[in-house]
């Protein structure tokens, strides 16, 4: 109420000091102004500082988007059996994308992913063929020379039945991420070896690739990840054809040793 009485009594004692005509009068209203003005400042609030607006933080991953203790999803189970002896990449992959409601078997995706030839000669030098360049060798049969498919031929097949932008390729991330999506009932296709936990270096081997030297191993297998608690993982084996668990940190090392090779569907979870 004062910071609004006291402009008008500055205005009010001003005007009549400046029109009396007793000088007397016009000094005591002078002196009365100058009073009321000393009284407007200190009453008056002091301005309140600005404050500069900051972007809030980010919101940590495990609070945005949290992670289950638990998670089981119901997904089909797919055989690659008996048509496709070295199918697991695409079957595991039909099991997929079918739960993500493209309607494709695991035969199409073994006629359309892409390929390359076990061993083959160029500038006089042999070659293997490189897992992430294709499928290597015959995906039907173990009786033909074979070994199976990395993530990026897998991720660039999956990408032509999904809609644009929804493929995911986890690959190099840790085990927590995949747990995020398998939180947010998204399945994930791995790579990991047929014994589920990490195997010793004789089972490993060098191959003479044209991009250079790498490590593989006939024991390497695809299946996809249905959910995990704390003590398993669940997966669907399409070499078994049944829903199957292992040992969580034994599986964890086994798909670690193959280069954490993951792939999923929907909208990114950063």
């Amino acid at each position: 109420m004062e910071i609004i009485i006291l402009p008008i009594a500055v205005l009010l004692f001003s005007f009549i000091a400046i029109i009396h005509k007793n000088r007397f009068v016009r000094l005591f209203y002078f002196i009365l102004t100058i009073i009321v003005l000393v009284l407007t400042v200190n009453v008056l609030p002091e301005k309140i500082p600005e404050v500069q607006g900051r972007e809030e933080d980010p919101v940590p991953v495990s609070e945005l988007f949290r992670i289950a203790d638990d998670v089981f999803i119901d997904v089909p189970v797919i055989s690659q059996l008996p048509e496709l002896q070295r199918g697991c990449e695409v079957t595991s992959l039909a099991m997929l994308l079918n739960f993500a409601g493209a309607d494709v078997d695991k035969m199409e995706l073994a006629e359309k992913i892409k390929k390359v030839p076990f061993t083959y000669k160029k500038g006089g030098q042999i070659y293997s063929g490189h897992p992430n360049d294709g499928f290597v060798g015959d995906i039907r049969s173990w009786k033909k020379p074979g070994l199976g498919a990395y993530h990026r031929p897998v991720y660039e097949l999956a990408a032509r039945y999904l809609q644009p932008g929804q493929a995911i390729d986890l690959t190099g991330e840790n085990f927590e991420k995949v747990k995020l999506y398998l939180s947010h009932g998204k399945p994930v296709w791995v790579i990991t070896n047929t014994e589920y936990r990490k195997l010793p270096d004789s089972y490993f081997r060098i191959w003479n690739t044209e991009k250079g030297k790498i490590k593989i191993t006939y024991k390497e297998h695809s299946v996809l990840l249905t959910g995990y608690d704390p003590q398993y993982v669940y997966f669907n084996d399409p070499l078994t054809g049944k829903k199957r668990k292992a040992p969580l940190h034994d599986f964890i090392a086994s798909w670690e040793q193959m280069g954490r090779q993951a792939i999923t569907y929907g909208d990114r979870l950063h």
